[in-house]
């Protein structure tokens, strides 16, 4: 059986980046396909074809998930949301600022582990080399 891979939350969120981006710039309030700037509609089986997973996949990841893990309360009780199921008439929306904001973070700590795990690999080589060279110095002293 054939079990495509879970895809990450950073995965997720560059998808929908990458998808969305054009559209959430070019709002006009004047002649626009949604309801808001900031809340973008998204094609959740689409995004999930483009991550090769079940829809309720991509859809239950954000509106169990990701909305519950992201979405804050103001000092004045107001609440801002990652995910809403409508926003007027649009279906499946997201928080696309904030959705941003998550995306970058994650970006910046998929950098930082990535510089990590390249100093220690440089690290290694620098020991294995220095050893070796120990080595063929007692084997053939000059």
């Amino acid at each position: 059986m054939n079990v495509p891979k879970i895809p990450s939350d950073f995965r997720i969120l560059e998808t929908i980046y990458k998808k969305y981006y054009n559209g959430f710039t070019s709002f006009n309030p004047d002649d626009s396909s949604r309801s808001t700037k900031i809340w973008v509609p998204i094609d959740v089986e689409e995004i999930a074809r483009d991550l090769k997973v079940d829809p309720d996949i991509v859809f239950g990841r954000f509106h169990y998930f990701l909305n519950q893990k992201y979405s804050y309360e103001n000092a004045d009780q107001s609440r801002v949301s990652l995910f809403e199921l409508g926003v007027g008439d649009d279906r499946h929306c997201v928080n696309f600022p904030l959705m941003t904001s998550l995306y970058a973070e994650m970006l910046e700590q998929r950098h930082k582990h990535n510089t990590a795990i390249w100093i220690a690999v440089g690290s290694l080589l620098i020991s294995v080399i220095a050893i070796l060279v120990s080595v063929m110095q007692s084997l053939f002293p000059s």
